[in-house]
């Protein structure tokens, strides 16, 4: 959809609300990313789909005209004048505020909220002008008192006030200057670096979990880096994402290698826009720093995907990443090298274990080794691509060939036991660790084989 098509839709889609709290003398505004997405074209309608209104009706005013339209209601959100629904039997949700100002107090991100009466009011409590557009959904026309939609046009992020009160109420919003700025492709106001550069320690108020919500959230934007660049340059980084900033090695010009931050970026823009993947490009090389050596023959870094895999996993825990994403993303950096130890092309034993080892994370570590090479030096780029082609190649002839995605022995644990005459305990495991070293190394060689290869071992190990 264009804009108009966008603008229609946003106001089809509110048809049944506006003509509600008309009907009862009250104004309806749709407000923030519905109004911003709808002039960019990029409206989500439908079910699935979240719109913002704002009014100058009371929250049990709220209530009483939103409950006989909606399959229901949530209320957490009424002592902020907040009252929620499904409209339509669910076909979107629908979140209605009343006119608000609010107070922040030092120490809390927590507003204390007073009612009002004045739009303008409540649109410059909004944290940037591209997010505080009103679109009054029963007469169509727009309230922009602050300039936002022409600061979208001309792809500028600015605040509706002055940025240091905007970040000082609230600093997550430093965080969010650099997510839409990555999203939409927009120049940071200089007023919004330099007040984030000033209030950077303030965000420590803000709890991990939300720092970590933006940070996903910038993690999937077309090019972080924008995003990332702006919160190292701010010193917001310091503050929950050290490592980052860390990667700005000092270049001597004896000791010349690759500048680490700058590589970073380039990797985390290549990689799709999936956070798991996008994740481990951020964290690949934050071993660098701890390893870096001077020889004579130059810079090294040796283990640095083993001790990045560790700080990887310090640094997601503290941001409170679930477990599943943290061992997934510690993975991936432990293993982003594995491929570049077969130089000596690809045997089958060493293909099935690279599988074995990256296991559901397989295509993720392919494109991450791919995105890792960010040279400029056209014939190293496409040598290494062709080797990547190369195993890919060679995964799915022995995915064909062995179902490769079931790496085990043909054996379990209960034949292990029936064949060796022993009860559980750590000898099963031992047999079949023995086992799967056979599968990696030879393949399928089939349930008799293995029996006997079985006995031989159990008969060596019972005479030493």
């Amino acid at each position: 959809m264009n804009a108009v098509e966008s603008l229609e839709q946003l106001r089809r889609d509110s048809a049944v609300l506006a003509e509600s709290f008309s009907a009862a003398g009250y104004s309806l505004y749709a407000v923030g990313g519905s109004v911003r997405d709808a002039l960019l074209g990029e409206l989500r309608s439908g079910p699935g789909a979240d719109i913002d209104f704002t009014t100058n009706a009371r929250p049990d005013e709220i209530a009483r005209l939103m409950s006989p339209l909606c399959a229901s209601l949530w209320e957490q959100g009424r002592e902020f004048g907040t009252i929620g629904g499904l409209v339509r039997g669910g076909s979107f949700k629908a979140e209605i505020t009343t006119f608000r100002s609010e107070e922040y107090v030092d120490h809390s991100r927590k507003p204390a909220v007073s009612f009002g009466d004045s739009l303008d009011v409540d649109l410059s409590r909004r944290d940037f002008t591209i997010n505080a557009i009103a679109l009054d959904v029963v007469t169509g026309e727009f309230h922009d008192p602050y300039g936002g939609v022409s600061d979208l046009t001309a792809k500028r992020l600015r605040c509706p006030l002055d940025p240091e009160i905007m970040f000082s109420d609230d600093p997550l919003r430093m965080l969010r200057a650099a997510r839409f700025a990555a999203r939409f492709s927009l120049d940071i106001d200089p007023l919004i670096e330099a007040a984030a550069t000033k209030l950077a320690e303030r965000l420590q108020i803000v709890s991990p979990e939300r720092m970590r919500g933006e940070l996903d959230l910038l993690m999937v934007t077309p090019v972080p880096s924008v995003g990332l660049e702006f919160i190292v340059r701010t010193h917001l980084a310091e503050q929950f994402l050290p490592e980052l900033p860390g990667l700005a090695l000092e270049q001597d010009p004896i000791h010349q290698h690759k500048d680490v931050l700058a590589h970073t970026m380039a990797v985390v823009d290549k990689t799709s826009a999936q956070l798991t993947l996008r994740l481990a490009a951020l964290f690949h090389d934050i071993g660098k720093p701890k390893t870096r050596a001077f020889t004579d023959n130059g810079v090294s870094f040796h283990h640095h995907e083993v001790v990045g895999a560790r700080m990887t996993k310090k640094r997601m825990e503290a941001l409170r990443y679930s477990q599943q994403m943290n061992d997934d993303v510690v993975m991936l950096v432990d293993l982003h090298l594995r491929f570049h130890t077969y130089k000596m092309g690809w045997s089958d034993s060493a293909v099935r274990r690279y599988v074995r080892d990256a296991g559901h994370l397989l295509d993720e570590l392919n494109e991450l080794t791919r995105c890792d090479c960010t040279t400029r030096n056209a014939r190293k780029a496409a040598l290494l691509s062709r080797r990547m082609d190369e195993l890919e190649l060679r995964i799915d002839e022995l995915r064909q060939a062995e179902g490769l995605a079931k790496i085990r022995p043909a054996l379990d644990g209960v034949a292990v036991m029936r064949i060796l005459g022993v009860a559980p305990g750590r000898v099963v495991g031992e047999a079949l660790t023995f086992l799967l070293e056979i599968r990696l190394d030879e393949g399928e060689i089939g349930e008799e084989a293995e029996t006997a290869r079985l006995q031989a071992w159990w008969d060596t190990r019972e005479q030493s």
